[in-house]
C-alpha cells in the first residue's frame, strides 16, 4: 500500500465494501463528504456555499449536501431538472455557466432561477429578454492560472473594463447588476492568486459605484484544492488567507461572499477501484514496464490528461520491491495513457488481476466517464454510508 490519505475507518469501510464489486467502480463515502463540508464551513464562515454540481452529480451526494444546508451552482438546465426532481427549490441555485442558449435561459427563469453568471454582451441581451429583472454577476478573467493544476481562465470571463461596461448595460436593460465572479483555476495551489483577483474585483466595485451601481456580491468560484499526490496547504490556511485578503480590500463591511466548491468537497470521499489487465514490455531489453488497467482517460480518469492531476495510489499485495512503470488504460485509443512522463512506482511482483485503488477520485470521474467508447460502459458508482 502507498499514499493512503484516508482515515483508517473510512478506508477499511470502503475497501471492505468494494471487495466483491466488479471493477472498475467508484466507491463514494458519504461520512467523508459530511466531514469535508464541516471543514469548509469552519474555514469559510463568512461565505455561502454553492456546491458545483458538475463535480459529481450523484443524487445521494446532492441529497446529503441539501440536508447540510448547501446551495447549488448549476451549469445546465439538466442539472436544474435533477435538483428540482430532488425537491431543491430554484431559489437555492445559481446558473454559473456563462454559455447559455436563449431557450435554456427562458426555461431556467420559468422555473424560478433568478441568479445568473455572464461575461459578454450577447448573453446579457439574452438574459434581459428571457430572464427580465434577474440578478446578474459578471465573471472576470484572472491571472495566476499557471499555478493551478487544472486552469480555467481562457474560456470564461472578460477583462476588467468590459466587466464595467456589461454591468452598465445590464442596468440599462432592466437587469440587476448584482456582483462579480472569478475563478482562479481548479486545484489552485497558490493562495496569493485570490489576493490579486479580489483586488481586481474591488477596483470594479469602486468604478461602478462612481456610476451609481452598488454591487452586493463577490462569487469566488471554486479552486480550493483536494489532497492528491502532492498535498496542498490545508483548507483552514486557505480560509484564513482569503479572509485577510477580503478585509484588506473591503474592510469590515464586505459584500455577500459566495464560494462554489466541487473538488474540495467530493474528491477525497471517492476511491476508484481498478484491476490490472495486462503487464508487458515493448522489447526484450526494455526497462519500461507497461501496466494496463481496466480504467483510463475515457473511463473516468480524464483529469490525468497531460498528467495534470496525479492521484494517490494504493494496493493490497505485499510488495517484494518497487520500480517505476507506465500506466495506461484499456481502450484502442493511443491517447489513453495515464502516466508516462510522471512515473508511479508499483510492486515488482504486481500481477494481472491485482487491484489498484485510486484515491481522491470522487470529483470529475463519473461525470467525465464516456458513455460507450470501445463499448465500455460508464463508470459504476456506489454510495456508502456508515455501517
Amino acid at each position: 500500500m502507498s499514499q493512503n490519505l484516508l482515515p483508517d475507518a473510512a478506508w477499511q469501510r470502503m475497501q471492505r465494501f468494494a471487495a466483491d464489486k466488479p471493477t472498475p467502480c467508484l466507491v463514494f463515502d458519504l461520512p467523508t463528504l459530511r466531514g469535508k463540508y464541516a471543514e469548509l464551513q469552519a474555514a469559510f464562515p463568512f461565505a455561502d456555499i454553492y456546491y458545483a454540481v458538475k463535480a459529481n452529480p450523484d443524487a445521494e451526494i446532492i441529497r446529503c449536501l441539501d440536508g447540510l444546508g448547501a446551495s447549488f451552482d448549476i451549469a445546465s438546465v439538466y442539472e436544474l431538472q435533477k435538483l428540482q426532481s430532488l425537491g431543491i427549490p430554484a431559489a437555492r441555485m445559481s446558473y454559473g455557466n456563462t454559455i447559455k442558449k436563449a431557450s435554456d435561459i427562458a426555461y431556467a427563469y420559468g422555473q424560478g432561477v433568478r441568479l445568473f453568471a455572464s461575461d459578454c454582451e450577447s448573453d446579457i441581451r439574452k438574459l434581459a429578454k428571457f430572464a427580465p429583472g434577474s440578478r446578474v454577476y459578471i465573471r472576470v478573467l484572472t491571472e495566476g492560472s499557471e499555478t493551478a493544476d487544472w486552469p480555467l481562465s481562457r474560456k470564461f470571463g472578460c477583462q476588467r473594463d468590459m466587466a464595467v461596461e456589461l454591468n452598465l448595460l445590464a442596468r440599462d436593460l432592466g437587469l440587476e447588476p448584482y456582483g462579480i465572479s472569478f475563478h482562479v483555476g481548479s486545484q489552485q495551489r497558490d493562495i496569493s492568486s485570490w489576493d490579486a483577483a479580489i483586488g481586481k474585483v474591488r477596483f470594479i466595485f469602486d468604478q461602478l459605484a462612481e456610476a451609481g451601481i452598488r454591487l452586493k456580491m463577490v462569487n469566488m468560484g471554486g479552486g480550493m484544492p483536494a489532497n492528491y499526490k502532492h498535498r496542498p496547504q490545508d483548507i483552514e490556511t486557505y480560509g484564513r488567507a482569503i479572509a485577510r485578503f477580503l478585509e484588506e480590500d473591503f474592510g469590515d463591511a464586505p459584500p455577500q461572499i459566495i464560494i462554489e466548491p466541487g473538488r474540495s468537497l467530493v474528491a477525497e470521499a471517492g476511491v476508484l477501484v481498478s484491476e490490472v489487465v495486462q503487464i508487458s514490455h515493448k522489447s526484450h531489453d526494455s526497462l519500461d514496464r507497461w501496466v494496463y488497467l481496466d480504467v483510463g482517460l475515457f473511463g473516468g480518469l480524464i483529469e490525468a490528461l497531460g498528467e495534470a492531476i496525479q492521484y494517490p495510489l494504493c494496493w493490497e499485495i505485499d510488495s517484494d520491491g518497487e520500480d517505476e512503470v507506465i500506466i495506461a488504460g484499456p481502450t484502442c485509443d493511443s491517447m489513453d495513457i495515464l502516466y508516462e512522463d510522471h512515473r508511479y512506482s508499483l510492486p515488482t511482483n504486481l500481477q494481472e488481476g491485482d487491484r489498484l485503488y485510486w484515491l481522491s477520485t470522487g470529483a470529475y470521474t463519473t461525470s467525465y466517464s464516456s458513455v460507450e467508447f470501445n463499448g465500455f460502459p460508464p463508470l459504476r458508482s456506489y454510495m456508502l454510508d456508515e455501517s
